[in-house]
């Protein structure tokens, strides 16, 4: 129990590098919504959908692979410097050729010229940090990883508003201010914020010493490739609808999608602030004879949690989509909410579960497994936007990330058998869902039964689980 609540611990403030900036973007998302048109914001979630593939290439699996080797190694030092060093010249070499090639990458990949430059600019520089923030995990050193991660933000939303709000609205004067294209204000406030961040972990480049390892490196990356791919397939499960629809639907419908997907995010917040914890905590703790158990009780809870989320969320949607997505325009997409939600929440029992190929070295099945779920996202999506429209990418992430959890499960009592709840885990998820789609059909401006749906789930969770709470809370 001593080793849970360390990681329960580490988890809550790893989670306020991942909730306090959330919470942050929150901020901006009525401000993209109510300065950006439906066509400007569709946009900027291009942008970002090919910031997220570009940077899983340019990390090819090895934040992920330090961790496991890290833990490990005697020589920790000589696998920091070869992997920073790795993603270093890589990451020089992506610049090289990008600069070679930079009007045809930019119409390639259909972006403005001065966007790709932007996000270019933005990769190169958070390609650069990946080892250092790694570092800062495996050591167990939170406080400065949140520090260094909040820092980001709030320049990045500090600029947000100096560009969006504050310059149109006291008539600000500059001479190269473009008020018809805001939302290349964003990226360059992405820049700036990426440029901070490396400036405050650049002592980190100096007081390494400089040393490549090539039989480290080789093991890296024989465990890191896999881990890219399923990154890659992952990148398309989460995206793959954002770059499709303005194609088949139009950038209106895309805009109007992607800015209610936002309020999905809650439930991306509680599984990134997860996985910070968890990763190297799951690595470390794999020596313990109690190790297993350890897993099966994290994963009960980790789905008592997300369920908690998913009925507030749903039950307060009204509440959320006037806070956050002001401009009525966008609401055409609600209904995708709920459907999201509950992908989000499969996607991080998949997490949970996908420690055993982590820990056995059989990276590969996660390779596997994310490819199966990126090829039910492309088929569901090109056959079924035709026929439900936007709808169909909901329920695409949904039957990839439900289908990703199963076999994940299945395979892992295979080969690594974790005790995990099941009976206890279908449950509490059967419960929710029935709880959160009553809810949204037929109570959704009723905050008083939702209210009480959500104390009384609580409840029946703390009657079913009192005595192990109770055993949590002492130790």
């Amino acid at each position: 129990m001593g080793a849970l609540k360390k990681f329960f611990k580490d988890t809550i403030i790893y989670g306020l590098a991942t909730v306090l900036p959330k919470l942050m973007n929150f901020v901006l998302v009525p401000l993209h919504t109510s300065t950006l048109k439906t066509s400007s914001y569709s946009d900027n979630t291009t942008f970002y959908v090919y910031a997220a593939f570009f940077n899983v290439l340019l990390t090819y699996g090895m934040e992920t692979a330090f961790f496991r080797f890290f833990s490990k190694s005697r020589a920790q030092g000589k696998v920091f410097s070869t992997v920073f060093i790795s993603l270093f010249v890589s990451t020089l070499l992506f610049l090289a050729i990008v600069l070679a090639f930079n009007t045809q990458l930019a119409e390639f990949v259909n972006l403005k010229q001065s966007y790709f430059n932007l996000l270019v600019g933005v990769l190169v520089l958070d390609a650069l940090v990946v080892a250092p923030f790694a570092y800062l995990r495996a050591t167990g050193r939170p406080i400065k990883f949140t520090f260094i991660k909040l820092t980001n933000i709030l320049v990045y939303v500090a600029l947000n508003f100096f560009f969006l709000w504050a310059i149109p609205k006291y008539n600000m004067g500059f001479n190269n201010y473009n008020p018809n294209d805001l939302v290349q204000y964003i990226f360059i406030a992405n820049l700036a914020a990426s440029i901070v961040t490396l400036l405050l972990l650049s002592p980190y480049f100096f007081n390494m010493k400089w040393h490549f390892d090539k039989a480290i490196f080789k093991q890296l990356l024989n465990y890191g490739w896999p881990i890219m791919v399923a990154g890659l397939a992952y990148v398309i499960n989460e995206n793959f609808d954002k770059w499709l629809l303005p194609d088949l639907l139009g950038k209106d419908i895309n805009g109007a999608y992607s800015g209610c997907y936002k309020i999905a995010v809650f439930m991306t917040i509680f599984i990134q602030a997860f996985r910070l914890g968890a990763e190297p905590f799951f690595f470390n703790h794999a020596k313990e004879k109690n190790a297993k158990e350890t897993y099966a009780t994290i994963l009960k809870y980790f789905v008592i949690c997300g369920c908690v989320i998913l009925l507030l969320i749903v039950g307060y949607l009204n509440f959320f989509k006037e806070l956050l997505v002001k401009d009525e325009s966008y609401w055409l997409a609600m209904d995708i909410v709920p459907v999201v939600l509950l992908a989000n929440l499969c996607l991080g029992i998949y997490f949970n579960l996908a420690i055993w190929y982590k820990l056995t070295d059989k990276t590969r099945y996660g390779m596997y497994i994310s490819v199966i779920g990126a090829i039910i996202t492309i088929a569901f999506n090109y056959i079924m936007i035709p026929k439900i429209g936007f709808m169909a990418s909901a329920w695409a992430t949904l039957a990839a990330y439900g289908v990703m959890m199963v076999i994940s499960y299945l395979l892992g009592q295979k080969f690594y058998k974790v005790p995990y709840d099941i009976s206890k885990i279908l449950i509490y998820l059967l419960v929710a869902v029935v709880l959160s789609t009553l809810s949204y059909i037929n109570f959704s401006s009723n905050y008083l039964i939702n209210t009480a749906f959500i104390i009384g789930y609580l409840i029946f969770v703390y009657i079913i689980e009192r005595n192990e709470i109770k055993q949590l809370l002492n130790t």
